[in-house]
């Protein structure tokens, strides 16, 4: 029989046991951060029928869908997770208490191509809050809250969460006689940490067909920089000029003002009006995240203010605020930059059983009482040599192992050996469960995210 080479797809990621429970760490810290602030989990079908995905896509994401049939039945595996919550928010509208938050940590399938750092098959975490017909902007300033809530936990300090306003790109650009080039220009604008404000510039006058003067007068908007205070106190210099750009900064003022109140420092938030997110859909607030010391990775985690979620599924206005966060690519680019935490749990579980004796009656009741207690608990009794075992709890990175041999059975004790340290004693069953368990505690405090 001919042997098939195994591999896995180029774009997919496919991880080793100490890097998955890493990876795991992470998504219960982030789950139970979304938990924190009354978010309930949500879990969409990963194939809808194309018409539901594509209904609000078509262009790019028509490129980038993985679509085959089966039957008769047009099927597609999601992009996203915005728009299954889209259809699940129509289709269950009778049934759902709002405003409606819930989170979702899933996988979604690009079929674009793979490059570093990019991925086919990929992890996002999103939060949504979504409102029957109207939504409070205390929602649109809960969001960074939540971010920052959840970065803190995975050991990050040195982020920043920067925010803007559609409402106030739009005024302004209203102000300029430009309000239908507004959406090009914000794309354009977007990429100025990739191109530079030349390279902006050149696009709003070659491509965009802009005049210079434009041009200049949205780079110089866009330029308005210093502390939260300060560009909302340059802001308030256009006010009177546009309704939309004084409803948008009465937004952005706000969120601004309660940021502090949910414990949001002012180092980990900016008022950035470079911000405007490529996708047309936001229509208020917008949000990035960046790591400060790896500007290169670009934003961690992005979302924003959208008026109708379900459009295309209900004549209902359902509007919405969240964020995603690209869990795969976050997740690779820390692992690639040496971020990830050597020192937090990375083993399957907290102690391993090795038996001693024929015998297993003594060893199977003590992993008994240790699960009771709440420990992940091995019984290893495999017919290895005594080397075979212990190097096996090596490669396994568990921290401690229990000897269980005829002395400690007729003693009523076992020998508990700390992998780190080497150290090892007898002790009663009790007493060893306790120092195991004092271990785990303090471990679980350990971030699994270092900052270099």
């Amino acid at each position: 029989m001919e042997r098939i080479k195994p591999r896995t797809l180029s774009g997919f990621m496919e991880l080793l046991p100490g890097a998955q429970l890493q990876m795991d760490r992470i998504m219960e810290i982030i789950r139970s951060s979304y938990s924190l602030y009354g978010f309930t989990p949500l879990d969409t079908p990963l194939i809808e029928a194309s018409e539901i995905l594509l209904a609000k896509g078509g262009g790019e994401t028509e490129k980038q869908i993985y679509r085959f049939t089966k039957g008769d039945t047009d099927l597609s595996l999601r992009f996203d997770l915005t728009v299954p919550l889209a259809k699940y928010v129509a289709l269950h509208y009778a049934d759902l208490a709002f405003p409606f938050r819930r989170f979702q940590i899933g996988k979604v399938y690009r079929g674009e191509r793979a490059q570093r750092g990019r991925f086919r098959e990929f992890y996002q975490a999103d939060i949504d809050v979504i409102g029957d017909g109207q939504l409070d902007i205390a929602n649109d300033a809960e969001i960074p809250a939540i971010i920052y809530t959840v970065f803190s936990r995975l050991g990050l300090r040195r982020f920043q969460i920067r925010i803007n306003n559609r409402k106030v790109l739009n005024g302004f650009y209203a102000m300029l006689g430009l309000t239908e080039k507004s959406g090009e220009i914000m794309r354009a604008v977007d990429k100025l940490e990739k191109i530079g404000a030349d390279g902006v510039r050149a696009v709003l006058t070659d491509e965009l067909s802009l005049t210079a003067a434009q041009a200049d007068d949205i780079l110089s908007f866009t330029a308005i920089h210093g502390t939260n205070d300060a560009v909302l106190a340059s802001l308030e210099s256009y006010r009177g000029r546009n309704p939309l750009f004084d409803e948008g900064l009465d937004e952005l003022a706000t969120v601004a003002k309660y940021l502090g109140g949910f414990g949001v420092p002012q180092e980990n938030f900016a008022v950035d009006l470079t911000i405007a997110r490529g996708l047309d859909y936001y229509t208020g607030t917008v949000y990035e995240t960046a790591l400060l010391d790896h500007p290169e990775i670009g934003s961690v985690c992005s979302g924003g203010r959208y008026d109708n979620l379900a459009e295309y599924y209900t004549d209902r206005q359902l509007p919405g605020v969240g964020i995603s966060i690209g869990l795969t690519r976050l997740f690779y680019v820390l692992g690639e930059q040496g971020m990830l935490n050597p020192d937090a749990p990375a083993a399957p579980a907290d102690v391993l059983i090795l038996p001693m004796t024929d015998d297993l009656s003594a060893a199977v009741s003590l992993a008994t009482s240790l699960r009771a207690r709440g420990l992940r608990t091995q019984l290893y009794t495999e017919a290895k040599k005594f080397k075979a075992k212990m190097n096996y709890a090596d490669k396994l990175g568990v921290p401690f192992v229990l000897f269980l041999g005829e002395d400690e059975i007729n003693s009523g004790v076992v020998s508990c050996k700390n992998m780190r340290s080497g150290e090892q004693e007898k002790l009663s069953p009790d007493a060893a469960a306790d120092r195991i368990e004092a271990f785990v505690k303090g471990q679980l405090s350990t971030a699994p995210i270092i900052e270099k």
